[in-house]
């Protein structure tokens, strides 16, 4: 069980989201473990975590739960605008979400209530914009880094090679909906899942539900995950 108070573990099961509250412990419980087994480097710098796809925060708050413990920062990187299956006439719309004035999906306001309810704005950095424009900006090492955003083919290729590149050796790479038999979910992730594996790059760390866990365990931060 990872270190994670009642008040944010309240906080993060009423938050809207689609993360079962196993799957975030279990989330909440790697970044402990990639906090743990990091060697601190001489600038100093604090861990961090990578979140990519933050829809209204409930992730956000189990991995924030993990880093105010542990002295790390977590950067969300989302565009607010939903994923396929949140848009109008898919099962996981939600009408409440829709901005009247765009008439367009859009989940930060919600997001930000979110983390400032759970009082971790000062652990929290969102990033607002595309996981693919945001990763072409990014050069910093990541200790953890945790893929949820788009479930389509492209969305999850872009995002773990965008993504997986900068998790630093013994750093983790966490996968959601990761579901080996396909009548279960869809594709996408676990191809990436498994295309993270065949890269020889990574090692099976931890599985809870379709929420799977890796290790880095070869290259250095920069090196494309092929």
């Amino acid at each position: 069980m990872p270190d994670i108070s009642d008040e944010l573990l309240a906080h993060a099961v009423a938050a809207p989201g689609f993360l079962p509250t196993d799957e975030g412990l279990a989330l909440c419980r790697a970044l402990e473990d990639a906090v743990a087994a990091r060697t601190p480097d001489r600038t100093g710098t604090r861990p961090v975590a990578v979140e990519i796809g933050s829809y209204c925060g409930k992730s956000t708050v189990f991995l924030g739960a993990a880093a105010a413990r542990t002295g790390a920062r977590v950067v969300t990187v989302d565009h607010h605008r939903g994923s396929e299956e949140h848009q109008p006439g898919w099962e996981y719309h939600d009408p409440a979400l829709v901005d009247p004035h765009t008439g367009r999906l859009d989940t930060l306001g919600t997001f930000r209530r979110t983390i400032a309810e759970a009082g971790l704005e000062d652990t929290v950095v969102a990033i607002v914009g595309r996981s693919p424009d945001v990763a072409a900006l990014w050069r910093t090492p990541v200790d953890l880094v945790f893929i949820d955003g788009g479930h389509t083919e492209e969305a999850a290729d872009a995002d773990l090679t965008g993504w997986a590149p900068w998790v630093r050796r013994g750093g983790l790479l966490a996968i959601h909906d990761v579901f080996p038999d396909p009548r279960d979910g869809g594709r996408p992730p676990f191809h990436i899942f498994r295309r993270a594996l065949a890269s020889g790059q990574f090692a099976e760390h931890a599985a809870t539900g379709s929420l799977r866990v890796l290790r880095r365990i070869d290259g250095q931060p920069g090196t494309p995950v092929t």
